[in-house]
Formats: structure tokens, sequence, C-alpha cells
């Protein structure tokens, strides 16, 4: 079986922010920076999808995703963020972890299987708190790498 989504190494980082917009924007930045989208198209449908409900789902975690021209197959992001930020999360609780997803437009099952294996990859303790306490993107991205390729095996 094949990956269910693309990451990267170049779309795992740490970053700074303030405010849930500003995490929007600072990861549209990084689709843009390495899938080479369009950044208009990329924020605008995230912020669509935000509007809907927060993807902020607990545990510190949000999961920003939509559907987007220009993408052939699903493509992930990561960012860690140097401190938490409300994300208006289903426990109330700020994030510190966003795993943005990117789909074609009409990637129908294929955008919800990448994520629900997204979910569930974030839902797992021992996963959560490696990735909490990986000292840099090299390590989050190496622990994610592992775990993507025994799924697709």
């Amino acid at each position: 079986m094949a990956a269910l989504f693309t990451l990267l190494p170049e779309a795992v980082g740490a970053i700074r922010a303030d405010s849930k917009s500003a995490i929007l924007g600072l990861l549209a930045d990084r689709f843009v920076a390495v899938y080479a989208l369009d950044r208009g198209e990329v924020l605008s449908k995230i912020e669509q999808r935000e509007k809907l409900g927060s993807t902020g789902f607990g545990r510190g975690v949000a999961i920003p995703h939509a559907r987007v021209a220009g993408v052939t197959r699903p493509v992930a992001a990561l960012l860690r963020l140097e401190a938490p930020v409300a994300f208006d999360s289903v426990d109330g609780r700020p994030v510190d972890l966003i795993f943005g997803l990117l789909s074609p437009e009409h990637a129908g099952a294929t955008h919800l299987h990448a994520l629900a294996a997204i979910s569930r990859l974030m839902r797992d303790e021992e996963m959560h708190a490696a990735l909490t306490a990986a000292p840099g993107p090299e390590a989050i991205y190496g622990l994610l790498c592992n775990v993507i390729d025994r799924d697709a095996a």
C-alpha cells in the first residue's frame, strides 16, 4: 500500500505565532514554499474550512485541511509552535502541533483517508509525546517517516 500523503523534509518546521490567523498564514507559506502552490488559494481554502468549525481537535493538536487546485495527491506539513496558541479547539486547550493537509479538489475518499491517518497518528500518546519532545525539525521528520513508511507497508 502506498503512503496516504506526501510529507517532504522541508514541510516540517518550528515556528513562532501569536494567533490562529498567524498560524494559518504560516502554514500556507510552508505549503507554498515546499509544494509550489498558490498562496492566495491555499490560505483561502484553509480559512474557509476553518470557518465551518475549528480543526483543533484537542490535546494541543490542530489539523487544518482543505482541497485545492494544483495538488495531484494529498500533501502534508507539520509545524511545531514555540509556544501554545489559542485555536478554538474542542477541548479548549491551546495548540502547539499543527498538522496541515491539502488534497486535490475532487479527492473525495482519498482526502478523508489521509485525514483519518493523520488523526490516528496524532492521537497516539507515545507519538504525540515524541513529537513534542523532539529536538528539532529533522527529528520530527524522522519520527513521522518511520510511522508513515510502516503504515504504508
